[in-house]
Order: C-alpha cells, then sequence, then structure tokens
C-alpha cells in the first residue's frame, strides 16, 4: 500500500474555483468557533484547518478549510456552495462585530500533495493542508499570478486536472460536497470526525447532535468503499441491495470511477448499519432493461490491493 500511495505525490492540482470568504472583526474568532466544528485556534498561516458547519439537527451545510491571517480567516469550499456558505455565516451574526467578505476572484489556489513545502516568491501563504488525507500543501496566490505558479509547479511537479483529482479523491476515501457531503448528512456518517471535529473547544451549532452520537456509538449509515467484484462499471444513485434476497435497501452510490492505479471500478457509497462490515457482499437495484444489478464488495477506506 505504501509504494502505491507514493505514486500521488508530486501531483498539483487547482483549486482556484472554489468559494473564497474573507471573516474579520475583533469578534472573528468566538464568532467562528461558534459555528464550526473544529477548533479555530489551530489554524495558522502555516497550516490550516477542516471543518463543518451544520443546523441545530446536526446536518451539515457545508464543509470548508480554513487558515488564519494575522486579522482575519480565510475559508473556501466547493464552489456548489455557491453563495449559500455566505448566508449561512451571516444568519448567525447578530451583535458581533465581524464582517464576511467574498474574495473568491482575487484569490488562487493550488494543491501540492507530498512532504516538501513548494518555495515561491509568487505565493501569499503556503498553508499545510491535507486535502486527499496525505501531506499536502496549499498554495495561496493573488489571481493576477495564477499563471506563475503554475508555471513554477509544472517544473517539478506533475498537474493534475479535475478528472485526475476526482479519481484521487475516491482512492483516498475524501468525501466532496454534491456528492457525498450534502444536507442530509451528519459528519460522522461521513468519516469527518477525526479531521473536522474538535470534542474539546465548546459550543457550536448542532454540537448536541453530534455529542450524543459520539456517546452512544452508533450511526444509522456509514461512507464505504465500494468494489465491483464483476468488473462492471458504479454510477452514482445506485440504490445498494442486500444479498442474497434483495428485498433490502442497504444504501447507494455516491461517486465512483475506474481507478487504474487499482485495476479496478470503484466507488464511494452510504451503506446502512448491519450492512457496511467489510467483506459484506451487496449488489444494485437491477435497470429496467436489465435482470440483475452490479455485484459489489464492501471495502475499508481508503482503498488497497
Amino acid at each position: 500500500m505504501t509504494e502505491e500511495l507514493h505514486s500521488i505525490d508530486g501531483k498539483f492540482i487547482d483549486f482556484s474555483g472554489h468559494i473564497k470568504l474573507r471573516v474579520a472583526g475583533n469578534d472573528r474568532l468566538r464568532f467562528l468557533n461558534g459555528q464550526i466544528t473544529a477548533d479555530i485556534r489551530k489554524a495558522g498561516t502555516s497550516n490550516s484547518i477542516q471543518a463543518c458547519l451544520l443546523d441545530a439537527k446536526g446536518r451539515m451545510t457545508a464543509h470548508i478549510s480554513i487558515l488564519a491571517a494575522p486579522d482575519h480567516f480565510l475559508l473556501d469550499a466547493e464552489p456548489e456552495l455557491g453563495e449559500a456558505l455566505q448566508s449561512r455565516l451571516e444568519r448567525y451574526i447578530i451583535a458581533d462585530d465581524v464582517s464576511v467578505e467574498d474574495m473568491s476572484n482575487r484569490w488562487s489556489i493550488f494543491h501540492l500533495i507530498g512532504e516538501t513545502a513548494p518555495t515561491s516568491p509568487d505565493a501569499t501563504w503556503v498553508v499545510s493542508a491535507r486535502r486527499f488525507a496525505r501531506p499536502g500543501w496549499d498554495i495561496w496566490v493573488e489571481a493576477s499570478h495564477r499563471e506563475k505558479i503554475v508555471e513554477q509547479l509544472s517544473a517539478g511537479s506533475s498537474f493534475c486536472d479535475l478528472n485526475c483529482a476526482e479519481v484521487l479523491r475516491i482512492e483516498q476515501g475524501i468525501p466532496r460536497w454534491g456528492r457525498e457531503l450534502t444536507n442530509e448528512i451528519i459528519p460522522i456518517e461521513a468519516n469527518l470526525e477525526e479531521s473536522c471535529i474538535d470534542y474539546d473547544k465548546g459550543c457550536y451549532v448542532g454540537q448536541e447532535v453530534i455529542s450524543r452520537m459520539k456517546m452512544s456509538g452508533q450511526r444509522n449509515k456509514k461512507l464505504c468503499g465500494l468494489i465491483s467484484t464483476e468488473h462492471a462499471a458504479l454510477t452514482p444513485g445506485m440504490r445498494l441491495l442486500a444479498m442474497p434476497a434483495k428485498d433490502k435497501e442497504a444504501g447507494w452510490v455516491t461517486s465512483a470511477c475506474h481507478s487504474a492505479r487499482l485495476s479496478k471500478e470503484i466507488a464511494l457509497g452510504f451503506v446502512k448499519r448491519g450492512f457496511n462490515s467489510a467483506g459484506t457482499k451487496l449488489e444494485t437495484a437491477a435497470p429496467p432493461d436489465q435482470l440483475e444489478g452490479v455485484r459489489v464488495e464492501v471495502v475499508d477506506l481508503p482503498f488497497t490491493n
């Protein structure tokens, strides 16, 4: 497994299309800590943190990365969140000295996977980040310097386009907003407990639900890896059925791809309690024009050979 993982080091991905928000004001730290699942005090200009924003029922409203500049925080998130992220934050500003400003057009972000930090005189911040559950670096640069950064990174690294990044994400078992992460998902169900939740930081919106789940140790469904045992392609939205009777719905597929690195058709999906142990055999619901679905095996994440 170690040799396989090393093959992704040295790749860089362009996240410039992400939403980027500047949160400033004297109350910014207290305000954000009351909104997010992580401890904002652990973010800096040399390291970022990941966090979730929740509603009162513990369901996700956003998944974000955060860095802390001297007088403000910078948040970035998938473009699918659009204006919803800024609206979600501003909704909770009551009498706080806090401002939220959309800075999406000002900044470009590149992520380099690897242990060694890149050097660039044009970068404003080079921030330790684990976007692919691997050591890596976010490079924040003024949008006007974007092409310079691409040239500098290309000299010693290989560019990973959106399709490449999607395969890496699935192989590493990383949930994404709009696929695995939606307004119906609680972060513990999506395996975000270790990367996004701090149980010692104090109160935030949705905390009671998260604390109850931790104490009970129960979750109705869990994000799992799925491997097609027949090498047939899987597609998002496929429903999963329990075998052999196929009379119980066991979950659904959220993301899928062909992994050349693993020589397999793989997918991510939510699998219900009782069916999500590694080694469990399931089958996708057959489409109207076919008698049988695709047989899959549940595996632990990240994927292994």
